[in-house]
């Protein structure tokens, strides 16, 4: 029996619900921080429980395990920079409100595209190299770096620091795409997600365990945001993982890059974090440039 195709408004629809649940997890993660519990403690449950997600995916669809010994080390390698990405996004999250820390980190498809030319790649596009500024200046006004007060240097005193981590975790994430394009295109996605996930959950737990690095949450609201962040990353990372083959023309990465300002919303009424109206204004130019720079690639 032959399925049809997922329409493109439902197809976008779904894609928007997986960007929100992804944000979700972020926002988790905060709530998770703020009652006791740790980056290392959150990277561990999340990678760990992902990577069983995936696992079970994987045995249900009967796709074999098995992989070359030059492929798994790269897998590897590309697995440890999963590994400081989500090291250093959480960081971020734990510094800096949600939103800011998940819209520096999408500036990753310009780093991409600077890591793959710089590697020998094609030159970036004209779209691309447009888009890049007016989303740096939209970064500049969503994390108002002038604030109201002129003060730049206080607010980089202020925000500095999870800025930097958010970085960190683009240009790893950026690295990594690249690398898998270079190493693993060929291997299905959901495999290599495995080992990915695999290797995060490997290095941090026994990185945790090694330097005694586990918090737990204090209270019972630290455990069920600790649970949740687990549950969320897990659900949309394998949503994507099924939907994504299935939704044909849908512009997926351009979808997906709804997820700053879907916590944006989220974050206000959670978090209590509030966006100036300059903010969020700055957080759509962002995400904007973005998506259009997406849309041109072929």
């Amino acid at each position: 029996m032959v399925h049809a195709p997922i329409p493109r408004w439902a197809g976008i629809a779904l894609l928007l619900v997986i960007a929100t649940v992804f944000g979700a997890n972020h926002i988790a993660a905060r709530v998770a921080f703020d009652h006791g519990s740790n980056v290392t403690t959150a990277v561990a449950f999340r990678s760990t429980g992902t990577a069983l997600v995936v696992l079970a995916l994987l045995l249900l669809n009967g796709i074999s395990l098995r992989i070359p010994g030059k492929t798994f080390a790269h897998s590897v390698l590309i697995g440890l920079l999963v590994a400081v990405q989500s090291y250093c996004l959480y960081s971020a999250v734990a510094l800096i409100p949600v939103a800011l820390a998940l819209l520096v980190f999408q500036t990753f498809p310009m780093l991409l595209a600077l890591v793959s030319w710089i590697g020998g790649g094609e030159r970036p596009s004209r779209r691309v190299l447009l888009a890049m500024p007016v989303a740096l200046i939209g970064l500049a006004l969503a994390l108002d770096v002038y604030a109201t007060s002129g003060d730049i240097a206080g607010r980089w005193a202020e925000v500095g620091a999870g800025v930097l981590w958010a970085l960190g975790a683009s240009v790893s994430f950026a690295t990594a795409f690249y690398l898998i394009a270079r190493w693993l295109g060929s291997m299905d996605g959901r495999l290599r997600s495995f080992l990915f996930m695999s290797v995060v959950a490997v290095v941090s737990l026994a990185a945790g365990t090694a330097a005694n690095a586990f918090v737990l949450p204090v209270d019972n609201t630290g455990w069920i945001a600790l649970a949740l962040l687990t549950l969320f990353y897990g659900t949309a990372i394998t949503s994507t993982f099924v939907l994504l083959p299935k939704l044909g023309a849908v512009n997926n990465a351009a979808v997906l890059n709804f997820e700053p300002i879907a916590v944006l919303a989220l974050a206000w009424p959670i978090l209590g974090q509030a966006a100036a109206p300059l903010q969020i204004v700055g957080a759509f130019i962002v995400v904007g440039a973005i998506a259009w720079m997406g849309a041109g690639k072929r």
